[in-house]
């Protein structure tokens, strides 16, 4: 059975947070996917979330993609490998090339495990939804 995790902040829940998810969920027979804690969100992103989140978690959870979710405190992904023991690690391909991922990349196959990239959903994100309320 192949484990696949992806992770993510997921506020304001959109198609591109849909499309990773369901992106993931077919490369893999059971799907994890970790939201960010609130606290996580501002020491990360320096702004908080707009929903909090146990809202972003029940959204998560609703979606039939997702086999288990987990809150997350850390972006450590080698500690949340070793608790959670999956061989596929899901990201959107605009992190590709990214320091840190091709980090990620090396600590996760020195874990048996893989960083797997999938279509970034262009024209929609959390942050252009942040500027469209702004603007109103």
């Amino acid at each position: 059975m192949i484990i696949g995790y992806t992770q993510g902040t997921f506020d304001m829940f959109h198609i591109g947070h849909l499309n990773l998810i369901r992106n993931a969920k077919n490369q893999c027979d059971y799907l994890i996917v970790g939201v960010n804690s609130d606290e996580l969100v501002k020491k990360y992103k320096n702004k908080s979330a707009i929903m909090p989140l146990f809202e972003r978690v029940e959204i998560i959870k609703a979606l039939r993609y997702v086999d288990s979710v987990v809150e997350c405190d850390t972006l450590d992904k080698v500690e949340i490998q070793k608790k959670l023991k999956f061989k596929k690690l899901f990201i959107g391909d605009d992190w590709k090339g990214n320091e840190r991922w091709k980090k990620t990349e090396s600590e996760m196959k020195a874990l048996g495990a893989e960083v797997v990239y999938l279509p970034h959903t262009k024209g929609t994100s959390s942050t252009m939804l942040r500027e469209k309320l702004n603007e109103r």
